[in-house]
């Protein structure tokens, strides 16, 4: 099984989110984005055809490259050499005034237009999620993850709901939990048999209109031949 990374970087007082992870031997990709309020800023792939067919060097060598990239596009970002183009937030709804001239007469009910707009929806809020174990959290067919829950500023989201599904695996029923006070959740399970080579673990987070996925990709175990 390989698994990636998700790291949020901090530049002044913006804040980034980057992602890497192995996007499976049927697509033999090695794939970092990097997000801004659940904006894609970049993306950047390699593939490493020639690590395949694996085999268990193979497999470390592709960790160690995994790793290589996503800790580029680190440095990248906080030397400057990747430069990314940070969107403005929304700007207020400006709203037309009446000049003396088209003033309603007293007692008058000016047009809508003059109307200050209502009911505009607010922005809805993203979850960032991390597993803090991505290489200790399975042990044999038993799975322990250690999760915190974050918005984007960084400050810990209590009582967020989460449930983790396995994608390509044989059915089972979605373990849940719930955050602790400083965003903190442990989730243990009996990880289901994988049945599909684009198999992955999904980890989804939800507090009232907030919302928030973290995927790893995962790989079976190739059998061992009988002899």
């Amino acid at each position: 099984m390989v698994f990636g990374h998700n790291t949020n970087t901090k530049i002044g007082n913006v804040t980034f989110h980057v992602q890497t992870e192995d996007r499976g031997e049927s697509h033999a990709l090695i794939d970092t984005t990097v997000y801004y309020r659940g904006r894609v800023l970049h993306r950047r792939t390699n593939n490493y055809f020639d690590l395949l067919p694996m085999n268990e060097d193979r497999q470390q060598a592709l960790k160690l490259r995994l790793d290589e990239q996503h800790h580029t596009v680190l440095e990248e970002i906080h030397s400057g050499a990747l430069p990314l183009a940070v969107p403005p937030d929304p700007a207020p709804a400006l709203v037309a005034q009446p000049t003396s001239s088209h003033l309603a007469p007293e007692g008058a009910t000016l047009p809508s237009l003059f109307q200050a707009p209502t009911n505009i929806p607010a922005a809805p809020r993203k979850l960032v999620i991390e597993l803090s174990n991505p290489k200790s959290w399975l042990s044999g067919k038993h799975a322990a993850l250690q999760v915190s829950i974050r918005e984007e500023s960084g400050n810990p989201v209590a009582h967020a709901s989460i449930t983790v599904h396995i994608e390509g695996g044989a059915e089972h029923a979605e373990p849940r939990a719930e955050s602790s006070i400083d965003g903190q959740a442990q989730i243990a399970f009996d990880m289901p048999k994988i049945t599909s080579a684009e198999a992955a673990m999904v980890i989804r987070a939800e507090q009232n209109d907030a919302h928030g996925q973290l995927r790893f990709a995962l790989r079976a175990k190739p059998r061992v031949p009988s002899v």
